[in-house]
């Protein structure tokens, strides 16, 4: 009998491997033969073999039930499948959909890995402790999100976190452990040396997991540093919209060659319940077209914006008249860590395509933090990252781990001459208020 939770030929990651180059999520691979397609091709292309329907846009499917086969000799125990659509057959949307099953083939192609969608990163997140069931865990700062998972599992498991940065915690991992990396981090931006932590794991016997949320495909794939399993908050790049909640988990294909820990984590999340609705993944779908042209874009905008504020603040010729350097005490990102600049360092090897679309901007005066979002024009202030538009974040308002001077910047799609421009006159209508108010208070004072 088939494991609940695995539909016969509801999920790229369980298909026989004759099926795969003939008719299933090979068969476009295998028909370009030694030529290897592109990333922007196979966001594209990757789910045509799941598509029955001459229309060329997906459709929506909102049905959370399928109808049995009308034969009852060919009923079968978690196994509907339709000889007209045999990789798009499904039994309960708990179990896989239409949509979902469309966006997790699009995932898998473009991560290099079978990957599983939920209903959110964080659920994600949640189901990957689940599936490990780790004694230990060592990860470092990073999103605090994922800091609140682990403490509510530990209430159930007894969980016991670890600090990454610390020699000596990682010292005490054991086989079965989990070293789990954010990189880049939040919300710097910054990024953290994946071969580095993959010869720790190897060497202890752990799993590597890796946040690579803030650099999706073509700026990072982990699977090439040594991870076992990637996890995305696709709400951030793969929605790219600001409209749609999905976390991602993807399986590196030896794990799931040898393990069959697709099958397991499936299984596991129709218990769970955290799956993606319809509309979340035919959103999803969508957003995934036109992946690399956002990120690519988003990257060197939000590169060529650090660069301007980075040279700002090195350009002591100006003194008081440079609104950013009065303002900005320092800037954080990929694009300015020092293996950036190396010829053939682990940084370049690891983010060959750009640096990420995510940076954070540390103010000098708190209040300066706080009231640079309103100054601003092209830059909405809110939570979350990754959509066409731009946003920026006083970050205390959402994480108390974080000092009250920092600024996140999610770069969006607009030009970034514009964007540049508008932080310059923010910075200047900083100044320009805390003229105005000292001037009023003076005039006050002498009036009294």
């Amino acid at each position: 009998m088939e494991q609940p939770g695995v539909t016969n030929g509801s999920h790229p990651g369980g298909m026989a491997a004759d099926e795969e180059t003939t008719s299933g999520p090979g068969a476009l691979a295998a028909g370009f033969g030694d030529h290897k397609l592109g990333l922007s091709s196979l966001s594209v292309h990757a789910d045509d073999y799941i598509n029955n329907h001459r229309a060329v846009a997906p459709p929506l499917h909102v049905s959370t039930t399928f109808r049995y086969n009308d034969d009852p000799d060919r009923l079968r125990a978690w196994d509907n499948t339709d000889d007209k659509a045999p990789y798009d057959s499904h039994i309960y949307s708990r179990d896989s959909a239409p949509n979902t099953t469309r966006l997790e083939a699009v995932l898998s192609s473009v991560l290099g890995g079978p990957a599983v969608t939920y209903s959110s990163g964080l659920a994600a997140f949640h189901a990957l402790l689940v599936f490990l069931n780790p004694p230990r865990i060592a990860i470092a700062g990073g999103y605090h999100g994922c800091h609140g998972v682990i403490d509510l599992v530990a209430k159930l498991t007894g969980l016991q976190k670890l600090d990454l940065e610390d020699p000596s915690a990682l010292a005490a991992l054991r086989p079965g452990d989990v070293i789990h990396v954010e990189t880049p981090l939040n919300p710097t931006g910054e990024a953290r040396d994946l071969d580095h932590y993959a010869a720790r794991a190897r060497e202890l016997g752990c799993y590597l997991t890796v946040d690579a949320t803030f650099a999706p495909p073509p700026l990072q794939q982990p699977f090439d540093h040594g991870a076992d399993v990637v996890m995305h908050s696709g709400t951030k790049y793969f929605g790219g919209h600001s409209d749609m909640l999905c976390g991602v988990l993807a399986v590196h294909p030896a794990r799931e060659q040898q393990h069959g820990w697709v099958r397991g984590l499936l299984a596991e999340r129709l218990f769970l319940g955290s799956v993606m609705g319809s509309m979340e993944g035919w959103l999803g779908v969508r957003s995934l077209r036109t992946l690399e042209l956002r990120v690519q874009r988003q990257s060197a905008t939000a590169t060529s914006l650090v660069a301007w504020l980075d040279g700002q603040l090195r350009d002591t010729g100006t003194g008081t008249a440079n609104p950013v350097a009065r303002t900005v005490q320092r800037l954080q990102h990929a694009s300015l860590q020092p293996e950036a600049a190396q010829e053939g360092s682990w940084l370049q090897r690891q983010m060959p395509r750009g640096w990420g679309p995510v940076f954070s901007i540390i103010m000098r005066e708190p209040d300066h933090a706080r009231r640079l979002p309103s100054k601003l024009h092209l830059f909405h202030h809110a939570t979350s990252l990754g959509g066409v538009e731009s946003l920026i974040e006083w970050r205390a308002v959402t994480d108390k781990t974080i000092a009250k001077t920092v600024l996140r910047v999610s770069v969006g799609v607009e030009a970034w001459e514009d964007l540049r421009e508008d932080l310059l006159r923010g910075f200047k209508a900083l100044l320009d208020e805390d003229k105005s108010t000292v001037g009023g208070r003076i005039n006050s004072a002498g009036t009294s």
